[in-house]
């Protein structure tokens, strides 16, 4: 009795053997059906998927075309709507086109690719910041070189902004204060020089000379220098031996 007991049990064990043995196997047929079927359809949709891709990057591609037609037809509009603004305020400030050209021809002239621009946002330069932008863009245009970085001071603050033109100016008229009674201009160009990597010149645009020393030989590039406002010989001659002792150029745009 005992053995043929054992010999029931054995049997048992063959049973599930056979069983686990036989879901294994169904088990691995599934899978690789599975993964046959996957291939299959992978193979099936890749050159559609491919194709599909070719004509999104076409589509793309000529979007891309657009946008830039779209945007020099935009510039060559701004710039001829800008250049009747610089006529009219070049008239106001009695300046003729040479003194002004002349400027523009030094800026175009040096060796660097960008230049920085330096604004005194003091209390003073409120009364031009109206007509400010349409001069500087000009400026910028007309040199053929890149706007790197603008930098505005009043009284101790001193802030810098890098980006494109357009950001940089929003940034300017957004931010500055247009407030204060400090040019500290010295200061200034420490922090342009600081702030930013080193431009081909510096542009510096203000109204009344430094409250603060400046150290003409820890200047990094050529300075030109934009006066603005009422006829003020101080400020005509530091801007004027500023520009000198750095190899840049002075123009005075002079509103009564």
């Amino acid at each position: 009795m005992a053995r043929k007991k054992k010999q029931g049990s054995d049997s048992i064990y063959e049973s599930f053997s056979d069983v686990a043995l036989l879901t294994l196997a169904t088990f691995v047929f599934l899978l690789v059906t599975i993964l046959i079927t996957s291939r299959l359809a992978e193979e099936n949709e890749l050159p559609r998927l491919q194709k599909e891709a070719d004509m999104l990057r076409k589509q793309l591609n000529l979007m891309e075309a657009d946008k830039t037609q779209l945007q020099k037809n935009l510039q060559r509009v701004v710039i001829t709507d800008l250049e009747g603004q610089v006529e009219a305020i070049l008239k106001s400030a009695g300046v003729g086109h040479k003194d002004f050209d002349i400027f523009i021809e030094g800026l175009r002239d040096i060796p660097g690719k960008d230049i920085h621009l330096i604004v005194d946002a003091s209390g003073s330069m409120h009364g031009v910041s109206a007509f400010l932008i349409p001069i500087l863009r000009v400026i910028v245009t007309r040199s053929g070189k890149d706007l790197s970085a603008l930098t505005w001071f009043s009284d101790q603050a001193t802030e810098t902004y890098m980006g494109t033109m357009g950001d940089m100016f929003d940034h300017l008229m957004n931010g500055a204060p247009f407030v204060g009674n400090i040019e500290n201009i010295g200061r200034a160009l420490k922090a342009a020089a600081h702030n930013a990597p080193i431009p081909g010149a510096y542009v510096l645009v203000g109204d009344e000379p430094s409250d603060d020393t400046i150290y003409y030989s820890e200047i990094p590039g050529p300075v030109f220098t934009l006066a603005l406002g009422r006829s003020d010989p101080y400020t005509e001659r530091e801007y004027q031996t500023l520009s000198e002792k750095t190899n840049g150029k002075m123009l005075a745009l002079k509103f009564q």
